[in-house]
């Protein structure tokens, strides 16, 4: 039998979950961008909206907050291209298409899929190669849509735990899927993956919920348990505090990257791959910080 003070306790749970299902309130991002280009060990290198070869963009529209990451493949410098045009463009796009309304919410594939096809239907080709994530927060619903293609991702922190993250996506150690365009005379012999590979997902989010979206630099450089260190300082949700705390993110990775004698996540990875390895892995990494709060005009 239930005393009166569990039957009490329980019916204020129940209001209490009802309330917070019939939230009548429109939700939205507080977001703050923070990077370092693995060629600049002084300060952080910004060209735009680009952190050496990665590239990120956030963007609203009257239904929703949109933002991204993308990190473009190195390996093209070799063949006198730069890799941050590729990556660059890709998130201008987004960025552009969502400023339009030409994006659809609940299918953030779609705005990589639009983006893709545009860089392919250039007159003069666009080549390179990158990965790319794209999470939408819907403000009506309160729910996180995402897509990630390859090795950026992102997490979502709730009362100082990972209640979500992103699958990493490799077809064989370090090499992540990608989007990619290449010369006709080297189709099929470079790598390529549809945005349709991209992993979805979709969820509901709370007040408060802090959400972390980057790129590999970050990710292969600090493990959960220190970035939810870092986050443990964010004390509000005002644009100063998360940008102070997206840039001590950056920064401590920045340094991670390296040094020689830290065994960093890319480091126990190679190892687990049978690689000798350790040390950080010098890399670009950008960093975008959001908190959902309430939306206001």
């Amino acid at each position: 039998m239930f005393s009166v003070l569990s039957y009490g306790r329980l019916v204020a749970r129940a209001v209490i979950g009802g309330l917070s299902q019939t939230d009548s309130r429109d939700y939205s991002l507080v977001t703050a961008s923070c990077g370092f280009g693995k060629d600049s060990r002084k300060g952080i290198l910004k060209k735009g909206m680009c952190y050496g070869d990665d590239a990120c963009f956030i963007a609203q529209h009257r239904s929703a907050d949109v933002l991204g990451v993308a990190d473009g493949v190195g390996g093209w410098r070799d063949y006198g291209v730069d890799p941050s045009q590729f990556s660059g463009t890709l998130m201008k796009t987004c960025e552009r298409l969502v400023k339009e309304g030409r994006f659809v919410p609940s299918n953030p594939v779609g705005v990589l899929t639009s983006s893709y096809y545009e860089l392919l239907q250039n007159k003069v080709p666009l080549l390179g190669s990158s990965t790319a994530c794209i999470v939408v927060l819907d403000r009506q619903s309160h729910r996180l849509h995402t897509a990630n293609l390859g090795d950026s991702g992102f997490l979502v922190v709730r009362g100082g735990e990972v209640v979500h993250r992103s699958d990493e996506q490799q077809h064989y150690f370090n090499t992540p899927f990608q989007l990619s365009i290449a010369p006709p005379e080297a189709e099929g012999a470079v790598l390529s993956d549809s945005p349709d590979a991209a992993d979805s997902s979709s969820f509901n989010v709370l007040l408060g919920d802090i959400i972390l979206t980057a790129t590999d630099g970050l990710f292969d450089n600090m493990p959960d348990y220190m970035i939810l260190q870092e986050l443990k300082k964010l004390k509000n949700t005002n644009y100063e505090s998360i940008q102070q705390t997206a840039r001590s993110i950056a920064e401590q990775a920045h340094v991670l990257a390296y040094d020689h004698n830290y065994m960093s996540p890319f480091a126990q990875f190679a190892c687990d791959n049978g690689l000798n390895v350790r040390g950080g892995k010098p890399d670009d990494i950008t960093v975008l910080l959001s908190i959902v709060t309430e939306y206001t005009d």
